[in-house]
């Protein structure tokens, strides 16, 4: 499975008839993080009228979704922006709209507008990033290697992610199970002098940073 979610946390905001709509758009790991940031968010701006929710997680490679409408009309808001990030094939995300109600009523085509507007600003403004299946695993060699080994990972897209430098170099890496494959290859056929390889956990890791 590949899917793309954010860098960093993304704050958007837009007016529509003097409701101000404030999007926070971010990126988690688990559907416990995403609700406590919604929990978060809520409590921060308790005294808004809305503040509504939608999110897509990848747990045990099936993605978890979730919207809420908080009070506005059923499907106005939540299921909206969800649709949004399905068509983005956006994951590992939550977005959250606080709407501060400004004396108008938007009716249900503008309310739908409105939320999908604010979310649509955030992801045009945030900076995305493709994920994909692969593993974190753990490399020891020894320092006259370590040049050599690092020309190998930035040729074989492999993330050299921690050094530390003890007796020997020991390296935390990730890579897609394909290059994984090959690594392990280049290890049995000393392609690549490495004294010790190993694997420490499949993991979602970071395939590309797609352009704005």
């Amino acid at each position: 499975m590949e899917f793309v979610t954010i860098q960093k946390q993304i704050q958007a905001e837009i007016v529509e008839k003097k409701s101000k709509f404030i999007a926070h758009l971010f990126p988690v790991e688990s559907v416990e993080e995403a609700e406590a940031f919604v929990k978060e968010l809520k409590k921060r701006y308790y005294d808004a009228r809305h503040n509504c929710v939608a999110y897509r997680i990848v747990e045990e490679n099936k993605i978890v979704e979730k919207s809420n409408d908080d009070g506005e009309p059923s499907g106005t808001a939540g299921a909206p922006m969800l649709t949004i990030l399905q068509k983005n094939n956006l994951a590992n995300v939550v977005i959250v709209v606080t709407r501060y109600f400004g004396g108008i009523l938007l009716g249900t085509g503008g309310l739908v507008r409105a939320y999908s507007d604010s979310l649509l600003k955030a992801i045009d403004e945030s900076q995305k990033i493709m994920k994909c299946q692969g593993s974190q695993m753990q490399v020891i060699l020894e320092y006259n290697e370590f040049d050599r080994f690092q020309y190998y990972c930035k040729n074989h897209d492999i993330s050299i992610t921690n050094v530390e430098y003890s007796q020997h170099i020991v390296c935390k890496i990730e890579l897609e199970d394909a290059k994984k494959e090959i690594l392990w290859e280049d290890f049995e056929k000393k392609t690549i002098i490495i004294k010790d390889i190993k694997e420490i956990t499949k993991k979602y890791i970071t395939k590309s940073i797609l352009k704005k």
